[in-house]
């Protein structure tokens, strides 16, 4: 069973945020002659010196098809579990700032709800997930477990419960840290509990283990689902199942012309052998 941190949180850092980041938006004006940015008539603190992108690789081949896969289904099949249609943001490997002298942390996967549209039309401004700009922390945030030096039920857990994210999730197809695939947690006051659904009734979705074949590798693979644990499919099973369905109404109606044409057939054979014993078919 998953430990709980026992450490309490150091500091809360979505008490302070929105306060320590009106301040910073007020005293740091744009720098280097670039031309002043502002957000809903607020200025955006000039952000050209954090570092967003550091280039170096940071996971390996299945870990990044796993992140594709519950990135690309989420934006794919939207209407199959976002219905109100609501603006959000799913990411893998971007970075999360909290506040401007915090350093990043970039979980494999995130998912924010009701995100202003706005505030994703100037990457300039947003090249990573900037909590000022988007007003709120994610929902959601997945680590995916490659080493056992990633810190996933340790100092990752606990910043995250730092940033007061509801949920966050490890995955953990190896094995490597303490004998369970996947467990999701649930923050409780200030602290990650583990949560023994695989349900997340706040963001509308669920989580579960599958078996199958994505992009040509046959695996287990960690898959959105809906309340009942039925998958959200992703865009190529959707295009999959709607070419199936395509292919099944031809057939049917190649099979019901081919009907209609031997039943034509058959009244034509049985009007001659009528007209051979001297009867007349009726028309």
């Amino acid at each position: 069973m998953t430990e709980q941190i026992e450490e309490e949180v150091e500091e809360p850092l979505t008490e302070i945020l929105f306060a320590h980041n009106t301040e910073n938006l007020k005293e740091q004006p744009a720098t280097n002659g670039a031309k002043s940015a502002f957000w809903n008539g607020i200025p955006i603190p000039d952000t050209s010196d954090l570092i967003t992108e550091d280039d170096e690789p940071v996971d390996n081949l299945l870990s990044e098809k796993q992140q594709r896969l519950l990135v690309e289904t989420l934006y794919s099949n939207a209407s199959a579990w976002n219905k109100t249609g609501q603006p959000f943001i799913a990411a893998a490997n971007v970075g999360i700032f909290a506040a401007i002298k915090e350093p990043p942390i970039a979980p494999d996967v995130f998912l924010s709800l009701e995100t202003p549209p706005e505030a994703t039309l100037d990457f300039n401004d947003t090249r990573a997930y900037f909590a000022w700009v988007f007003g709120k922390m994610p929902e959601f945030v997945l680590e995916i477990v490659s080493n056992r030096k990633g810190g996933e039920m340790a100092q990752k857990m606990r910043k995250y419960a730092q940033m007061r994210i509801p949920y966050y999730a490890v995955y953990d197809p190896f094995l490597l840290l303490r004998g369970e695939v996947f467990v999701l947690h649930i923050l409780h006051g200030s602290k990650y509990q583990p949560h023994r659904d695989f349900w997340m009734e706040e963001i509308g979705l669920g989580l579960r283990i599958w078996e199958g074949v994505f992009e040509g590798k046959d695996l287990s693979w960690l898959r959105w689902c809906d309340e009942k644990g039925n998958l959200i499919p992703t865009g190529k099973e959707l295009a999959d199942a709607a070419n199936q369905r395509a292919l099944f109404a031809e057939e049917r109606a190649s099979t019901a012309e081919e009907r209609a044409s031997t039943a034509e057939e058959r009244a034509v054979r049985l009007a001659e052998q009528l007209r051979s014993l001297g009867i007349t078919p009726e028309a």
